[in-house]
């Protein structure tokens, strides 16, 4: 003769299955920290560059001081405008480089599916103030960049 088990020894019974299964699925072990993006990585790089390029904005005449459009926005055109000076850099190295950047720039929007505004920059100029080259002050109606490098 068979004899039944009690309600509360089913439950019991029931709650430790339920307990085990749930402990069993949790115990995965942890995810990798995701690696950077080796585009990310050489846009970084050529930032880096950029700047130590750029670095000597020295002056002695307003015809010494440029403007260079600088990185890439995803409908097109530069994010933001750099005062360089040609007085004691390489004008041609330096405008490989932002090219360089802003191709790389283009490549991680795409990866990103980066979309934009759309709104387009006018180049400010720059001029020699106080022996450094700068660029001049923009309408407050001018858009920023979309992110800082």
């Amino acid at each position: 003769m068979k004899t039944a088990l009690p309600p509360r020894l089913l439950r019991l019974a029931a709650a430790s299955l339920l307990t085990l299964a749930a402990s069993a699925c949790g115990s995965a072990p942890p995810a990798a920290p995701p690696t950077p993006a080796p585009v990310a990585g050489k846009t970084e790089q050529l930032w880096q560059k950029i700047q130590a390029a750029n670095a000597d904005l020295s002056c002695a005449t307003q015809s010494d001081c440029h403007t260079i459009g600088a990185g890439a926005k995803a409908c097109g055109g530069p994010e933001r405008y750099l005062a360089w000076s040609s007085k004691n850099s390489d004008g041609a190295a330096l405008k490989a480089l932002v090219a360089q950047h802003a191709a790389a720039r283009r490549a991680d929007d795409e990866r990103e599916h980066m979309m934009s505004t759309c709104s387009m920059i006018s180049d400010p100029g720059a001029s020699c103030r106080a022996g450094v080259c700068v660029v001049n002050p923009t309408s407050p109606f001018t858009t920023e960049p979309r992110r800082a490098d």
